[in-house]
């Protein structure tokens, strides 16, 4: 329930309340949602199993794979638990730290997502057009070097938005309308002037995620270009089938991206309820449909799970390191 302002009290404690207009049928909503984050959880926890445990798989690419998976399966951690408490028991409070403590690492990590999809193009890049440095220029140093840069560019950007909206005063309303913290609905509670916080929001959309994708846009296009000039059909073939994984999974990402992106900029001529199964989809979805494309599609992961499943013992000699084929 939306409590009342007084004079120039700012509220402390927010309630979340998703879906507004299916109130009723929230014990039903859960299902769906369960099931997704139930197979993002198991989905993911595979793949870290499978990559950890195989040392045929302890190469870059891999490496990579395992990387987003840590994401996927982190990233739902961040909302979902308390998502499943407002949705069964109704339990929709959160104080103003734990909504910045919660938007910090929601944020946090949904920016690691494309950090990591312009890695992987950098690694397809390099193995396809320069093969012969690969092991040159893709080594645990640079890996290290390319860590700790996006660590301080995404992590600084990240806390700017958070320091910015702890600063406003929310005097409106201490009503949110999503399952979690998301930036522009808790800074759209203030009361004060918020154009600084709608242009850190933009600043951080495009040195992220805009950037990442004008690189991963370049690096493919130079891949497709050099995979044309090649005289060998089954390399061209290979080589289509492993960046077609990798552009599987950045489309789905960036179209949902969008997509959200989009439903904020629209959302007054939106219903809320659009907009929060939009903005629930781009943070959940991929979790789920990730690990599944590349158990499905990359041969090597998929025949260590296989065996796994079937109890038999898996001969790494038997699988071949570093290669996505059909």
């Amino acid at each position: 329930m939306q409590e009342k302002t007084v004079g120039n009290h700012s509220y402390t404690d927010f309630i979340l309340i998703g879906f507004p207009g299916f109130s009723e049928y929230k014990p039903y909503i859960y299902i769906p949602l369960f099931l997704m984050f139930l197979v993002a959880v198991v989905g993911n926890s595979v793949i870290i199993f499978v990559i950890k445990t195989q040392t045929s798989l302890h190469s870059p690419m891999y490496f990579l794979i395992f990387a987003i998976a840590i994401m996927d399966l982190s990233g739902p951690l961040t909302f979902v638990p308390n998502m499943f408490l407002n949705l069964v028991l109704n339990l929709n409070g959160i104080s103003l730290g734990g909504c910045l403590v919660q938007m910090f690492f929601v944020h946090l990590i949904s920016s690691f997502e494309s950090t990591i999809l312009l890695v992987m193009a950098l690694d397809r890049y390099v193995a396809i057009c320069n093969p012969l440095r690969y092991n040159d220029y893709m080594n645990s140093s640079t890996f290290y070097k390319l860590s700790v840069a996006f660590l301080i560019r995404n992590g600084l950007l990240v806390s700017l938005i958070i320091i910015l909206a702890s600063t406003l005063s929310f005097c409106f309303s201490n009503v949110i309308e999503h399952f979690y913290c998301e930036h522009m609905a808790l800074v759209g509670l203030a009361c004060g002037e918020t154009a600084k916080n709608s242009i850190m929001g933009l600043l951080a959309i495009f040195c992220i995620p805009v950037i990442d994708l004008l690189c991963i846009c370049y690096s493919y296009i130079n891949i497709f270009c050099a995979v044309l000039k090649s005289a060998s059909g089954k390399a061209r073939q290979k080589a289509v089938h492993t960046c077609g994984t990798h552009l599987i999974v950045i489309f789905v990402s960036y179209l949902l991206s969008l997509c959200s992106y989009l439903a904020y900029r629209i959302r007054n001529s939106m219903s809320p309820d659009v907009h929060i199964l939009i903005s629930l989809l781009y943070l959940l979805f991929p979790c789920c449909f990730n690990p599944i494309i590349y158990g499905v599609r990359t041969k090597e992961i998929r025949e260590h799970i296989l065996k796994m499943v079937k109890g038999k013992k898996i001969d790494p000699e038997n699988i071949k390191v570093a290669s996505i084929t059909r």
